[in-house]
């Protein structure tokens, strides 16, 4: 069973010569290189092991079927049947890590939500995504966090910032990262006519602390300010919001979540080191950067997906081609056909 992408004697050549590395009695004198070597080794016997794992239980399915096959026990076959489907879980989704190979696949992911132009009909098109990410994240055991929440003055929202915390989180979402398209009647129209509508989504790895991002206090402005959230008796009375910007390059973040302006500027700055790693990467490969500057806009012919509500229904992914019918089981969450096909797309090219 152990084949395919997830090469075994490849991972574990690979454990054995960490294993010598992390043996070497000179090992510390560069403690930065010492703890890569660690995690990654850690990594490295955490795939093998699970990998194992799951190819015991294979043979052990097998054994068991041919046992109650035998028998005759249709209680047991439909109760192995089911612990089949759980173990086709689990071996999908680390047949799907595999492919997730970058620097940051492994981490957290922020995630930022904006509507194009339009007004209270983009601004609800980016409500009805920051749903659709939470649906998906509640499906697949991800834990979420706001950050950051600017509400719509009639409906949806102006913004909205969010982290999404688990194993590979950040190589799945920058799946979405792009234009999302949205063809609806809009319900904001009192003929009933039928509206597009754009939002753009942009997808950040939490990055390590021990990631080399100079960050000088004189190049901070840091203001506090009062909650601006939906209402009610949770919404904290004193200035504990905070608002980071960065004054040489722009970039802003901020938290507004928290009671705690301690813990609120904790995690602002945890978003602001995440935009100023991409920010920076973006630099070093700056003619990339502007070769594709021009189809950054929220608006049409730059999207990479498309949802369409009416006269059809449809979400069509530009990039990897796949046409999904089912418009609701999407916007519930129903996420991962599409994010499998695009990584799949990117692993054949």
């Amino acid at each position: 069973m152990c084949g395919g992408i997830f090469d075994l004697e490849a991972k574990e050549k690979r454990l054995i010569e960490l294993e010598t590395l992390s043996s070497q009695a000179d090992l510390w004198q560069n403690a930065e290189k010492a703890k890569k070597i660690l995690l990654e080794q850690a990594s490295v016997a955490a795939e093998i092991n699970q990998w194992k794992e799951l190819n015991r239980q294979f043979l052990d399915f097998e054994e068991l079927f041919e046992l109650y096959y035998q028998e005759n026990d249709a209680k047991a076959l439909a109760e192995l049947a089911s612990e089949v489907a759980f173990w086709e879980i689990k071996l999908n989704r680390i047949w799907l890590s595999s492919l997730l190979a970058g620097e940051h696949d492994k981490h957290n992911a922020f995630i930022t939500i904006h509507p194009g132009a339009g007004g209270t009909e983009s601004q609800d098109w980016a409500q009805m995504l920051f749903r659709m990410y939470l649906r998906w994240a509640e499906q697949q055991k991800y834990k979420t966090q706001l950050v950051d929440l600017l509400p719509g003055e009639e409906a949806g929202i102006k913004s909205v910032t969010f982290m999404v915390s688990g194993d590979y989180a950040y190589g799945y979402l920058k799946a979405e990262a792009g234009v999302h398209r949205l063809v609806r009647i809009s319900p904001f129209d009192a003929n009933r006519r039928r509206h597009t509508s754009f939002a753009s989504v942009f997808v950040y790895p939490e990055v390590e602390e021990n990631i080399d991002i100079e960050i000088r206090p004189d190049d901070l402005r840091i203001d506090t300010f009062r909650s601006s959230g939906a209402g009610g008796q949770h919404v904290n009375v004193t200035d504990s919001a905070v608002r980071i910007v960065h004054i040489p390059t722009g970039i802003v973040a901020q938290c507004q979540n928290e009671r705690s302006q301690h813990r609120n500027r904790d995690i602002a700055m945890n978003v602001l080191r995440a935009r100023l790693y991409e920010h920076y990467q973006k630099e070093k490969t700056k003619y990339l950067t502007d070769l594709q500057s021009t189809k950054k806009e929220i608006a049409w012919g730059s999207q990479i997906r498309s949802y369409t509500f009416q006269p059809y229904q449809l979400v069509k992914d530009h990039r990897s081609g796949l046409e999904v019918g089912d418009v609701q089981k999407v916007m519930d969450g129903g996420l991962q056909p599409l994010i499998e096909a695009y990584l799949l797309a990117e692993a054949q090219k």
